[in-house]
């Protein structure tokens, strides 16, 4: 219902156009497979200043810039509880490098970008220069996602991005302190003493907070059920606190709470990252709709082509020259520092935190101040585009990816895992065995299969496999409940649909059934392990089929009636598992490979197991065969009926 006001929309209309918008927008980039900002930023626009249907001020009003705030807050939190110390390692020292020398470096270079590439104000270019510091940390998350980088500098961009996000709130306050004593009559030294208070206040603030909560949730002084709201009414204390005593030094105080519950060893720590993860995707998803719907045309029409320069200026000289100079001697590879130094988008704090000050500074008698808004929303725009488009093809020239295409993490080193390995590896798609059992992967080394000895949940395993290069990951150990315990936690990250587990072996009776929310999803016919495992000592092959135009699904069901079909390789490499509700609704499609798995005595259609390609010839599709030699000999696993095998 309309508030009264011409071509206005109520408050709870607005909420829900916003959700709507900036969900909608995150779906339909992940569906398209491109960066999310953009389409959040091309919605907010035709919402707004194109269309007119959404006006943030004069839909939802004063409480616009007080949301935006709280909701950058959260984000730079939930950003500092990724910061987990022992996950920098071999990234430590470029860390360092690009905080205490890249930051202060990269402060001196937008400034000078901005006097003489924009010609703003020495006292303008001093104050949005600080804020240029950040990277955008609500950018880089999702682009490292998309882009599956290589461990290191996926390590150093983050980190990078969460905490100069801060600090360059702070350099912008330190500016704009110096400026304020410039153009009033307060005194340098209360001015400056008040700005360092406030720092070490917030910076105690945030880690005695952090501290404390983590105290409480350990000696379990806040029930299980209140940690999520206590944790969000504590944060949001600290940062009300915090900005009270100074301006903006509220982002410090959540960050470092963050960072100190990060490195806190909760139990809970999981549970609580992943639903601030959620929560900052709502959050980043409306921040951006609504900054982008309170853009004003005409305050970019005040732009000349000095904008232009500007950006250039800081995409290709003051970002690169930053970064070589802040990671010069290090041992990090030139490759990687290239990378990082032709990656920097700008995000939700840049234009929040710029706005801000832009309306100060102008209200302090500094002209154009009111151009460093515009200004912010073009370089956010420009390097969020370039980047969200370029990262990944960047990253894959300098062969910085986990893997070129999406792989397969298979947990348990069965025969049965060993042979689904070998055929997907002859078709270039990547895939690790991992067991914790180290006698289990000697079938997988011995087939030049990659393997990684441990459990992987654990945190060796966080520093030591790239799970960047797996969208896919099944578990097949002859332990239910380990099965159980992986796929459940791994689930978040790779997503529900993207991991499986062989069906349990009593999963079909009642009292042994599990909430749907544990575990990971049924595939094939639905064997369970011994049941998989028993075909391969009966000489049961894995073949992978090639569909024609000329042979498709239902030819080769009529020709291999026992064949398991288990799932599918697409002509662009990516493998996917068929649920056992799938199976009778897929058809296939030509190109694609049919992974199945066939009895003994099936012969090949075509026999192409030298890796010799061979083109389909009067309707037969060609057909690579897995038929690796089987030891009889291996006592470590026991043999369905009782006798000594390998697994």
């Amino acid at each position: 219902m309309a508030t009264g006001v011409e071509g206005a929309i109520s408050p709870v209309q607005a909420f829900a156009l916003v959700g709507a918008l900036g969900v909608g927008s995150q779906w339909l980039a992940w569906k398209l497979r491109m960066p999310a900002i953009v389409l959040m930023l091309l919605a907010g626009v035709l919402a707004g200043p194109v269309f007119g249907i959404f006006d943030p001020e004069r839909d939802i009003g004063p409480l616009t810039a007080p949301m935006i705030s709280l909701a950058v807050a959260v984000i730079l939190f939930e950003g500092g509880l990724t910061l987990n110390l022992r996950s920098l390692r071999d990234a430590a020292e470029g860390v360092r490098r690009l905080v205490f020398i890249g930051a202060p470096l990269g402060w001196l270079m937008s400034a000078l970008a901005l006097r003489y590439g924009a010609g703003l104000s020495w006292e303008s270019s001093a104050v949005f220069g600080g804020i240029m510091i950040v990277t955008g940390p609500t950018v880089i998350a999702p682009l490292l996602r998309t882009a599956r980088l290589s461990r290191r500098p996926a390590a150093l961009l983050q980190w990078e991005a969460i905490i100069n996000d801060a600090i360059g709130a702070l350099a912008a306050v330190l500016a704009f302190t110096v400026v304020l004593v410039l153009n009033t009559a307060t005194s340098p030294g209360g001015a400056i003493g008040e700005f360092f208070f406030g720092l070490g206040f917030a910076g105690l603030l945030g880690g005695a907070a952090g501290w404390g909560t983590a105290r409480a949730f350990k000696r379990a002084l806040v029930p299980e059920f209140m940690k999520i709201p206590a944790l969000f009414c504590t944060l949001l204390a600290v940062f009300a606190l915090s900005d009270t005593v100074l301006h903006e030094s509220g982002l410090l105080a959540v960050t470092v709470m963050g960072i100190v519950i990060a490195n806190s060893k909760l139990a809970s720590y999981e549970e609580l990252h992943r639903f601030k993860e959620h929560a900052t995707i709502l959050l980043v998803s409306g921040v951006f709709i609504l900054l982008a719907a309170s853009l004003d045309f005409s305050q970019l029409g005040q732009l000349n082509w000095r904008a232009g320069v500007f950006v250039a200026l800081v995409v290709l000289v003051a970002r690169p020259l930053t970064v070589m100079i802040s990671l010069a001697g290090t041992a990090i590879p030139m490759k990687e520092r290239l990378l990082v130094a032709l990656t920097g988008p700008r995000g939700v704090v840049l234009v929040a935190v710029a706005g801000l000050f832009g309306e100060r500074l102008a209200g302090l008698g500094v002209a154009d101040g009111a151009l460093i808004g515009p200004l912010s929303f073009v370089l956010v725009a420009v390097t969020v585009v370039l980047h969200g488009f370029t990262l990944a093809p960047m990253a894959r020239r300098l062969g910085l990816v986990a893997a070129e295409s999406p792989g397969v993490l298979v947990v348990g080193g069965s025969r049965w895992s060993v042979g689904l390995a070998e055929v997907l590896a002859r078709h270039d798609v990547p895939v690790m065995i991992a067991d914790p059992n180290r006698s289990r992967l000697r079938r997988a080394r011995a087939a030049d299969v990659p393997t990684f000895f441990g459990d992987v949940l654990s945190e060796v395993a966080e520093h030591r496999v790239e799970f960047n290069q797996f969208s896919t990951v099944i578990t097949a150990t002859d332990n239910d409940a380990y099965n159980t315990l992986v796929a459940t936690d791994l689930g978040p990250e790779f997503g529900r649909d993207n991991v499986y587990q062989l069906t349990r072996d009593k999963s079909e009776y009642t009292r042994n059934q599990l909430p749907a929310s544990l575990g990971g999803r049924d595939f094939g016919d639905g064997s369970t392990y011994s049941e998989m495992n028993a075909r391969m000592w009966e000489g049961w092959t894995f073949r992978s089929t090639r569909l024609s135009d000329v042979f498709g699904l239902e030819e080769l069901r009529a020709q291999r009636p026992d064949a398991v079909l288990l799932g599918y390789l697409t002509p662009d490499g990516e493998f996917s598992l068929l649920h056992p509700d799938d199976i009778e609704a897929f058809t296939g499609e030509p190109e694609m490979r049919l992974i199945t798995l066939v009895p003994p005595g099936t012969d090949s259609l075509t026999d192409s197991d030298r890796g010799e390609d061979e083109a389909v010839a009067d309707g037969t599709p060609e057909d690579a065969e897995v038929a690796a030699d089987i030891d009889q000999t291996e006592a470590d696993a026991p043999h369905p009926s009782g006798a000594k095998g390998a697994v």
